[in-house]
Order: C-alpha cells, then structure tokens, then sequence
C-alpha cells in the first residue's frame, strides 16, 4: 500500500510540476487581466452619454487598440 501512495504521489507531484512549467512559459496573468480592465473601461464609455465632444468615441478607439496591443503582446511571449 505504501508503494501506491508513493507513486501516486509521485504522479502527483510530476503533474503540478509539468502545470507549473506550462504556466511559468505561457500564463500572462498581468497581461489577461489588464484586457478585462480594458474592456470593462470600455463598457464604461458605451454607457456615458455621448455629450463630449468626440472624445468618449476616440477613447473607445484608444482601448480598443490598446486591446489588441495586448493580446499581441500575449501572443509574441507565447511564441
């Protein structure tokens, strides 16, 4: 019974390292985050009322690009 746990353990132990490696390479979590910032920016300025002179529409744009910059980003760090 001793040697099960052991390799189970073991199986264990090799799973969580093989996951950490995987996030260590490819996780952005900064990164994904700042992208629900962004559109939740973005939600924001749908819901103002559209009374400021051009500038709530250019910054609808801004987060836009800045959102593709971002999963852009992601992109060139996951290779």
């Amino acid at each position: 019974m001793t040697t099960s746990f052991a390799r189970k353990a073991l199986l264990g132990a090799a799973i969580a390292a093989s996951m950490g490696i995987g996030y260590a390479i490819g996780a952005q979590p900064h990164m994904t985050a700042s992208i629900g910032l962004l559109q939740s920016a973005r939600a924001e300025l749908v819901a103002a009322t559209p009374n400021k002179g051009g500038h709530r529409e250019k910054a609808m744009g801004l987060i836009d690009r800045a959102i593709g910059e971002v999963r852009a980003g992601i992109a060139f760090a996951g290779g």
